[in-house]
């Protein structure tokens, strides 16, 4: 047998094999969103209905921020200052629900500032 002819038959072999473990590679690790991301939009609720990205959920009154740098509002809810939730959106105009009482869901971030800081996804009015 020809050593040049394995040479050669050899590389061609590890790179079909690179090709092949990298697919699969990629394949593995895509992110599973089996669950696409819808949009709502009705009288009463906004936002996105990706429960997976926005699972936190709170009940309370929206108002404008008035903690400097710590979001664009809050939920004001029962039980004090200790249970403010400030928040901002990626999603949705926060402005359209301020003095209205709402369900919100969202993503819980880590900020020095405040006790609870949420980017939110979907707001509804409860009353």
């Amino acid at each position: 047998m020809d050593p040049k002819k394995v040479l050669i038959g050899s590389a061609a072999l590890v790179v079909v094999l690179g090709i092949v473990v990298g697919v699969v590679l990629s394949q593995k690790n895509k992110p599973s969103n089996t669950q696409t991301s819808q949009m709502v939009k009705s009288a009463t609720e906004v936002g996105s209905t990706d429960t997976k990205t926005f699972r936190d959920t709170a009940t309370g009154v929206l108002q404008k921020t008035s903690v400097g740098g710590a979001g664009t509002h809050m939920l004001i809810r029962d039980g004090g200052p200790s249970q403010t939730i400030y928040m901002v959106s990626s999603v949705i105009d926060l402005d359209e629900f301020v003095g209205k009482k709402v369900d919100v869901w969202g993503e819980t971030q880590k900020v020095a500032k405040v006790s609870w800081f949420m980017d939110v996804g979907r707001v509804k009015i409860v009353e």
